[in-house]
């Protein structure tokens, strides 16, 4: 099961809060907002810290996409 943060770049544009803003006020680096953007994996404290800073909860950030093969097309 793979993970996109779509949903975390649409709440900052709803919010008006720029990229480098949201880094310094969760405390962790520009790396790891580089990892939320490639969708690739990131530890559950940094999830946790933007959640914190944020104010908001895991499931406006993140959601869940089944991968093919739990889909039904094994070959």
């Amino acid at each position: 099961m793979a993970v996109t943060y779509k949903k975390l770049f649409h709440l900052l544009i709803d919010r008006g809060i720029a990229t480098a803003e949201l880094t310094e006020q969760a405390g962790f680096s520009a790396n790891i907002l580089t990892r939320f953007r490639r969708d690739q994996y990131v530890s559950l404290e940094s999830i946790e810290k933007l959640c914190f800073a944020l104010d908001c909860g895991v499931d406006d950030i993140l959601e869940f996409i089944p991968d093919e093969k739990e889909n039904g097309n094994n070959d």
